[in-house]
């Protein structure tokens, strides 16, 4: 089907989305030629604001505007707890529950052999760092329950046994 070039471009921008085909890209195309420009402009600020103005915590990894994170940053939360999540999406997550009062550490991903990701290629070295605190009393891997996180659940475990952290 022919498309204009501006509406070409901005589906093939909305398909690298995830889970967002053709028919989709094309709906939210053509709902933002119909949208009012200043929503548009806020839109398209919004999306440069997320690259520039968000980095990781430079103690827990998670995403965050300020460094270290609010939630690093809190002293009322539980010191002696760190929650192991794959992904910052997780720590959202759990936050909105807010039945967790202690502290997190975000990976980046998990151990996937068949993707070649190692060790080394997740947030593994600062969580052993965060480790020697004397504070820390406590670990709590949450991976997913998939062949990838029950790996790295794994390895995690065999890492920290050896600290006598429960």
């Amino acid at each position: 089907m022919y498309y204009p070039e501006p509406i070409t471009r901005l589906m093939e921008s909305y398909m690298k989305l995830p889970g967002i085909g053709e028919k989709t890209a094309s709906r939210l195309a053509f709902y933002t030629v119909n949208m009012r420009e200043e929503d548009v402009t806020n839109f398209a600020k919004n999306l440069v604001s997320v690259k520039r103005d968000l980095t990781y915590c430079s103690v827990c990894g998670n995403i965050t505007d300020s460094d270290p994170c609010p939630i690093c940053s809190d002293k009322n939360r539980d010191q002696s707890t760190i929650l192991v999540v794959e992904q910052s999406k997780d720590v959202a997550a759990l936050e909105k529950v807010q039945d967790y009062r202690g502290l997190y550490h975000v990976l980046h991903g998990v151990l996937s052999p068949i993707e070649g990701t190692g060790p080394e290629d997740i947030n593994i070295s600062s969580l052993l760092k965060r480790l020697q605190n004397e504070e820390v009393k406590e670990v709590i891997v949450a991976t997913n329950a998939n062949i990838e996180g029950k790996a790295t659940a794994t390895y995690l475990s065999r890492l920290i046994k050896p600290a006598e952290i429960k």
